[in-house]
């Protein structure tokens, strides 16, 4: 073991492969957010080992609860951004929360309608003859989609 290992090793850093087993991720998860700026690795061996302190575990799994509530790495590097910078973070969560909440709402709303559109098509297409194998026409239903207001106004959005 080098010199800078046997230093390192006594501050308790922890090389990469080291910190994703910890974290409960994959080696290249790390890589990937330092190369965002999410996590940054306190020192590098000469051999180019990367070492990290023992709070990027606690950080790694900050990143992770944060995108199973659907925050993504970009809203999460806003969060640690003013954490870094000294300030209270909770404020910025409530927002992004808010905006996230309000987005599903919308969403939803667009699914309803879509889902009463798809229902009016499936009661009007219920009793409907199954078309010639023979036609040009490959299914005579999506054909008839294809010509109404109401599905040419959703393929242009």
């Amino acid at each position: 073991m080098d010199k800078t290992c046997k230093a390192l090793s006594q501050n308790k850093l922890l090389k990469i492969g080291e910190l994703a087993l910890q974290a409960d991720v994959a080696v290249a998860t790390i890589r990937y957010y330092e190369s965002l700026g999410l996590l940054e690795p306190v020192q590098r061996s000469e051999s180019g080992y990367r070492y990290y302190e023992e709070s990027a575990i606690k950080r790694v799994q900050f990143i992770k609860k944060a995108q199973s509530l659907q925050f993504s790495l970009s809203e999460i590097q806003q969060v640690l951004g003013v954490r870094s910078q000294g300030n209270p973070v909770c404020p910025l969560v409530r927002d992004l929360l808010n905006h996230k909440i309000a987005d599903l709402e919308e969403q939803i709303e667009r699914m309803k309608a879509l889902k009463a559109e798809l229902e009016a098509y499936r009661n009007r297409w219920a009793n409907k003859p199954l078309d010639d194998p023979c036609s040009k026409e490959l299914c005579s239903l999506i054909e008839e989609v294809a010509g109404t207001t109401v599905g040419n106004k959703r393929n242009q959005k």
